[in-house]
């Protein structure tokens, strides 16, 4: 993945903030986190399982997860009326590489 194709700069704000970064750690091993979860991880982790992990308000954590999607760090597929977010495995590595490289 080139850096064209990524938000740097939307990655370092998203990044900025300790409950997102928590977010991501956590959706990186979602059998370990929400291994509750009824609908299976493959398809991501619902919204409100984050919430209850997060230990903050729905509405709080929405707003996280809008930011690390915005900024490419997650996707989100819609499952009936859940939304199911996972990591992008490739943004991420592009951002690694781009840290790697860069600096």
């Amino acid at each position: 993945m080139t850096d064209s194709a990524i938000d740097i700069d939307a990655i370092h704000k998203a990044l900025a903030n300790p409950v997102r970064r928590q977010i991501l750690c956590s959706l990186k091993e979602p059998e370990k986190y929400y291994a509750e979860q009824l609908h299976p991880l493959s398809m991501g982790v619902c919204a409100s399982m984050i919430d209850s992990h997060c230990n903050l308000s729905q509405s709080t954590v929405s707003g996280h997860l809008t930011i690390l999607q915005k900024a490419g760090l997650v996707t989100v597929t819609r499952v009936g009326q859940w939304n199911m977010f996972k990591r992008n495995e490739d943004v991420i590595q592009g951002f690694l590489d781009h840290i790697k490289a860069g600096l």
